[in-house]
């Protein structure tokens, strides 16, 4: 018998899905969206095509008790919807900071998940954030909307590397000041 490994992770509900650690349970879906080109375009560390392997080392670094990354499943099984709709991370950078990172099946495209679940990650700001940083690919204006719709500010233009577009991208850069004390 095979136990999965419980991870210190709060179960964070919304609306119409529930934010979850992820599981290994996960990795067949996971895999199959994320080897999507488009998801894979959409971020700057999921490679296209995905080498085999790539989903269970992604799963097995999220549930390390070392993490710096902490990875939700949109779990829409209790609500009737699919099972694994999309993921929503924070990155720890320092000093209460922490960096959002999300995405949504090509599936489940214009729903409003991402929406839902950036504003309940916020509300719930697991990490104890004082802010949050993000940024978007240029050529992502929804994913940006996402950002400006849950009160994120514009704090200017960068760029990033894309792993499957092989090259440098511009983005757009937002930060969220969350009202935390400072301890």
């Amino acid at each position: 018998m095979r136990l999965e490994t419980i991870i210190n992770q709060p179960v964070i509900e919304c609306e119409r899905f529930t934010l979850r650690p992820l599981r290994k349970s996960d990795a067949g879906l996971l895999e199959l969206y994320s080897s999507d080109e488009r998801i894979a375009r959409a971020t700057s560390t999921i490679p296209h095509p995905l080498p085999p392997g790539t989903t269970e080392a992604f799963i097995a670094r999220v549930m390390a008790e070392d993490r710096r990354e902490e990875v939700w499943a949109m779990d829409g099984m209790a609500h009737g919807h699919a099972e694994l709709l999309g993921v929503i991370s924070l990155t720890c950078i320092e000093r209460g900071q922490a960096e959002i990172g999300y995405w949504v099946a090509p599936a489940f495209w214009n729903t409003g998940y991402a929406s839902e679940a950036v504003v309940a990650l916020l509300a719930a700001n697991p990490k104890s954030c004082n802010s949050i940083f993000a940024e978007v690919f240029q050529d992502n204006p929804a994913s940006a909307r996402v950002l400006t719709n849950a009160g994120f500010e514009y704090i200017g233009d960068a760029e990033t590397h894309s792993v499957a577009r092989g090259a440098n991208v511009e983005t757009w850069t937002y930060i969220k000041k969350m009202g935390v004390a400072q301890g």
